[in-house]
């Protein structure tokens, strides 16, 4: 009879460690920091709401990735400057009105995610 009571406390105390082991409520995450691109990605597409007026490669509202990314580029232009509403609007100041209310937004986004979401506008250049 001990050692069956012994053997029930062992198999007791070894299941419970096991549990105590598993990750409770949370998934595992990686130690892998997400690219500044797929960050911007995600602004882009969801509390940025920039997709809205802007797509890839064709002008919606707002000029397209691929004319903003050239532009920038060929002027050497601040992005991130202009996203929190310190800078000049370069790529089409005559649609300056229109992406102002946006910029209210934008400049409340941290550092670290303007400059995703100009690292992701950049990987649309051609």
């Amino acid at each position: 009879m001990r050692k069956l009571l012994f053997l029930v406390a062992i198999l007791a105390f070894v299941s419970c460690k096991k549990e105590s082991e598993e990750p409770f409520g949370k998934p595992e995450t990686s130690n892998q920091a997400q690219k500044p691109e797929d960050l911007g990605k995600e602004i882009f597409h969801g509390k940025g709401a920039c997709v809205a007026c802007h797509k890839p490669d064709v002008k919606l509202v707002g000029p397209s990735l691929q004319d903003i990314a050239k532009i920038y580029k060929d002027k050497n232009g601040d992005m991130v400057t202009f996203l929190k509403g310190e800078g000049e609007a370069i790529v089409d100041p005559t649609q300056y009105a229109v992406m102002k209310p946006n910029l209210e937004l934008t400049k409340t986004f941290s550092e670290e995610e303007l400059k995703a979401l100009e690292a992701y506008i950049y990987t649309n250049l051609k």
